[in-house]
């Protein structure tokens, strides 16, 4: 089964717009994973999803979507 969107384009899509003398924010699909994630447990604790919800959509689903759909960060360690 294909995940859409791919670890690739999440990673590029993420990475877009970053200054070309600053280090990648995400280099590993383990940063996704850990975003995504934490944002789904968000969702799951009551927080309003920032995309418009499928009917079937798990909460990673979601969590997923919003991160590819720039409406939730990754932050580096010291912005947080």
């Amino acid at each position: 089964m294909m995940i859409h969107p791919s670890y690739k384009e999440m990673i590029s899509k993420i990475n877009e717009g970053q200054d070309m003398d600053e280090a990648p924010l995400v280099t590993s699909r383990y940063s996704i994973v850990i975003a995504a994630a934490k944002r789904a447990r968000q969702i799951i604790a009551g927080d309003e999803p920032l995309v418009p919800a499928e009917p079937n959509d798990k909460p990673l689903s979601t969590a997923v979507r919003e991160l590819y759909e720039d409406k939730v960060h990754i932050l580096r360690k010291e912005e947080e």
